[in-house]
């Protein structure tokens, strides 16, 4: 769903940076969780789950790496 009329003077920020801030913790968030999916998955030694859980966990560390990068440098720090 897209709203035609942006919502930054509700938040403070515009909807594209606050966009980009919640996608990085999105991402944050998903690793950790695939931590603990990880943890299960070795447990019941399932591999094919855990390789699963592995690359998802390393894609959200990247995801989130990229969202960090471009919000510093559209953020001044």
């Amino acid at each position: 769903m897209v709203s035609s009329t942006e919502t930054g003077d509700v938040t403070g920020t515009k909807d594209k940076d606050y966009n980009l801030i919640w996608f990085v913790e999105a991402c944050l968030s998903n690793a950790l969780r695939m931590e603990s999916y990880l943890q299960d998955a070795e447990r019941a030694n399932d591999t094919e789950v855990v390789e699963l859980f592995r690359k998802a966990q390393a894609d959200s560390r990247k995801g989130a790496e990229l969202g960090k990068q471009l919000l510093r440098s559209r953020l001044g720090g």
